[in-house]
């Protein structure tokens, strides 16, 4: 796992920045007004682009809930998933991003 990004919560989302190798930008993630069924409830913004998106979830775990994230581009080999969370001990929110095992 590796916390690719941090966030702080605002009346209409998240504002924060994302980090990886290919990755710098500051971004936010707002809330969409009215939601499909199985749409997304959020959309992840780098300034006016379009970055991804976002479904709340509950963990069945915890019982916390979370944000399941999407981030793609065409200039990514493959979209970016990760989760966006609490995370004890820390300050907001962080994305944390960890390989899918292919089994």
């Amino acid at each position: 796992m590796a916390t690719i990004g941090t966030f702080n919560s605002t009346e209409t989302g998240f504002t924060g920045s994302i980090r990886t190798l290919a990755l710098n930008v500051k971004a936010r993630i707002s809330r969409v007004e009215n939601p499909s069924d199985k749409g997304p409830q959020f959309r992840i913004y780098a300034g006016a682009v379009e970055l991804g998106a976002a479904w709340q979830k509950r963990s069945t775990e915890s019982d916390r809930d979370y944000l399941s994230v999407k981030l793609d581009d065409p200039s990514f080999p493959a979209p970016i998933y990760a989760t966006l969370t609490e995370v004890e001990g820390e300050e907001g929110y962080q994305l944390i991003w960890s390989r899918q095992n292919r089994d």
